[in-house]
């Protein structure tokens, strides 16, 4: 934790003090999809999120609405018991669960005397918090001014301080908002021609692992389903891993050794959320890309959830959309059923007893289950090898030696000039061999 996090300071761009008094409202509407979840475990979550920029939620509650209200999204009787919780509280912000127009934030925050930001601006700031690489930072903003741009009106008066430094200044008839859309459509485009640049970067760095590849295993999931948590513990690694959603944003990969695989890359990605903004869906398309560079998926999931169900539904939607399920390239997929130890006797019992091998139950804080959850996926991987012919000299023992390491010898038959292997090897181990 920084010490910007430590230390409760007001954020100048956005006006979210850390450590600000905050409370969480959930609108409930009657519908299917998402509202159809368990409120009390939407609730936890919207306080989750709230928490994971160090808010203080001193109040939450759930809101039902039978019709949202134009001007306010909430009624007038309900807007009054929200601003009696402010009073009693003292809180200065409200954190709103769902969608809130540009009108309707600007009339709640006049009527409650408090800032109000909905779940996409929430979700926003904690991407702009936990982004660290160049391109999740270039990311992060992208969405943010995306975002922002549709709120200029109330928003961006900021931008007036800033226009000198970046030398945008308005000609003599410029309103302030046109001068506000001009700086942000140039900012745009100029973080656009960055981010290609750090694609092109990204790219070079996957075509190197290509020519000398190794298997790649892909961490999926939930946020806070406890993707970093097992990624430690396979890598030995120090990534975030805290009781925080979105804890992990930026893609991170570490090299770790499975049965009869002496090298595959793990690679611990953003954490995938319900209602996820349009703005970063397409903001971190490019993050989510290296998951289809994986020869094999992991989805974690929180076993012990009360949403777990709705959630797998979630990040299994956003994997269709990328290719990865029923698309072109079909990875295979392993789910690891964790946080079994947060399950009674008699619910452990019910998942470790299950006899599948795209199923694990395990628990990636204690260890429980993990080294099965290695051995199915280096079974995967050993299921995709391919018998190939390979003819080697009699002074080329180094390569026998390392084709009996890492394949299949089905058989083999020496002449005078040297050997005929028939070996099984997967597409990745093959390149390597034909490398060395």
């Amino acid at each position: 934790m920084t010490d910007q996090h430590a230390q409760p300071g007001f954020d100048a761009a956005r006006g979210i003090r850390f450590g600000a008094k905050t409370i969480v409202v959930l609108p409930l509407k009657d519908g299917q999809g998402r509202e159809a979840r368990d409120p009390d475990a939407r609730l936890s979550e919207a306080v989750g999120l709230a928490q994971a920029i160090f808010l203080d939620v001193v109040h939450q509650e759930v809101v039902r609405i039978r019709k949202a209200a134009v001007a306010t999204l909430f009624g007038k009787g309900q807007i009054e018991r929200m601003a009696a919780a402010i009073a009693a509280t003292e809180a200065e912000l409200i954190v709103i669960d769902g969608i809130v127009s540009p009108i309707q934030q600007r009339n709640l925050e006049k009527e409650l005397k408090a800032k109000v930001i909905d779940r996409t601006g929430l979700i926003l700031e904690i991407f702009g918090e936990r982004a660290t690489t160049a391109e999740g930072t270039l990311q992060v903003e992208l969405a943010h001014l995306s975002y922002q741009a549709s709120r200029l009106v109330r928003s961006w008066t900021h931008l007036e301080r800033q226009r000198g430094g970046f030398g945008f200044l308005g000609g003599p008839g410029e309103t302030q908002i046109e001068a506000d859309r001009r700086q942000i459509r140039d900012r745009m485009a100029k973080l656009k021609g960055d981010l290609e640049a750090v694609k092109r970067t990204r790219g070079l760095h996957r075509a190197r692992r290509q020519k000398a590849p190794y298997p790649v295993v892909a961490l999926v999931g939930y946020t806070n389903a406890g993707k970093s948590t097992l990624f430690n513990r396979l890598t030995g690694a120090d990534v975030m891993a805290k009781d925080l959603l979105f804890a992990t944003l930026d893609p991170t990969m570490r090299s770790i050794e499975l049965p009869g695989i002496d090298k595959a890359i793990l690679s611990d990605t953003v954490g995938f959320v319900s209602a996820l903004p349009t703005q970063l869906v397409a903001a971190f398309r490019a993050t989510l890309e290296e998951v289809l560079e994986a020869d094999v998926i992991v989805h974690v999931r929180d076993v012990a959830h009360p949403d777990a169900a709705a959630q797998a539904g979630d990040v299994e939607v956003v994997l269709r959309d990328l290719g990865v399920i029923d698309g072109e390239r079909r990875i295979p997929v392993i789910t690891a059923l964790n946080k079994i130890d947060l399950l009674d006797a008699d619910g452990q019992a019910a998942l470790t007893g299950r006899d599948s091998a795209t199923e694990i139950a395990i628990s990636a804080l204690t260890g429980a289950g993990v080294e099965t959850l290695l051995e199915r996926v280096a079974d995967i991987l050993h299921s995709a090898a391919k018998l190939h012919a390979v003819r080697l000299s009699a002074a080329d023992g180094r390569r026998a030696a390392w084709l009996h390491e890492h394949g299949d010898v089905v058989d083999r038959s020496d002449d005078e000039t040297g050997a005929l292997l028939h070996v099984r090897l997967t597409d990745a181990a093959k390149a390597r061999f034909d490398a060395l």
